[in-house]
């Protein structure tokens, strides 16, 4: 325990948490969706595919099928003429969107760092 919370150990843990986080939401696209999502509510495919540049049919499809699978989102099919699917995002993915804010905190404070000062 650390200041009596779980640590978290790796690499020497059988089942690492954060790389089991890491595949669930991992890749060039699966935050971008999560984030649109997020900012707009339910939301048909289509929509999606404009809101995000360049992503592809194949990467969106996949993407919001593993999204699906992972728990992320949900994606609600409506019997109309058309038919009509959207999707959106999970209470399970909401307990997510703070953390998702955290790191893009960090990532703006990273940013502002100069390269010179930035010892790795």
């Amino acid at each position: 325990m650390c200041n009596d919370k779980p640590c978290i150990k790796c690499p020497c843990m059988d089942f690492c948490p954060l790389e089991h986080a890491m595949r669930l939401i991992g890749g060039k696209w699966k935050v971008p969706i999560l984030c649109a999502l997020h900012q707009d509510g339910a939301t048909r495919y289509n929509e999606l595919k404009r809101k995000i540049r360049g992503i592809t049919n194949t990467m969106l499809a996949s993407s919001l099928k593993e999204l699906e699978e992972a728990g992320l989102i949900k994606r609600e099919q409506f019997m109309e003429m058309p038919v009509r699917v959207e999707y959106s995002l999970t209470n399970n993915c909401r307990d997510l969107l703070p953390i998702l804010n955290q790191l893009a905190q960090w990532g703006i404070k990273e940013r502002e760092i100069p390269e010179t000062v930035k010892k790795y």
